[in-house]
């Protein structure tokens, strides 16, 4: 699956009837990382979700051991260094770079194009936060 570098976040979560809406709940840790905000208007993509008789039957064991790494484990991890392109400022002024999946590296004192080399110092679920170590030139 080709995931856009526009995602914000990606969660699980039940389609629920209330009144004449049907409504997906955003969990809260999603917008106190930064990348949502309350009130604000977002696209959002719907996939279905299979059994779990449907995904033993299709899945063969080297895809379900890629998927469970997928799911539990960030694609950083505290102390590594990475060269990052700044793609945008979060709401608080910081440079948003990604990593595999979409997965968002919150990185401070950044401006959107720059290219910089970065330690990651934290690691969340969903997002983690590095630090400059190095600059280099503009992307382009």
């Amino acid at each position: 699956m080709d995931i856009p570098s526009q995602l914000r976040c990606l969660f699980a979560g039940t389609v629920e009837e209330r009144n004449d809406f049907y409504v997906i709940e955003v969990p809260k840790q999603e917008l106190q990382t930064g990348t949502l905000q309350a009130g604000a208007m977002y696209r959002v993509a719907l996939l279905s979700r299979r059994t779990d008789t449907e995904s033993q039957q299709s899945e063969t064991e080297p895809q379900r051991k890629r998927r469970s790494q997928r799911i539990q484990t960030p694609p950083v991890a505290e102390g590594e260094q990475r060269t990052v392109d700044i793609e945008d400022l979060g709401d608080q002024g910081d440079g948003l770079a990604r990593a595999e999946r979409g997965f968002v590296v919150i990185v401070p004192d950044t401006e959107v194009g720059e290219r910089v080399t970065v330690e990651i110092t934290d690691v969340r679920e969903n997002v983690a936060f590095a630090e400059v170590v190095a600059r280099g030139s503009s992307s382009e």
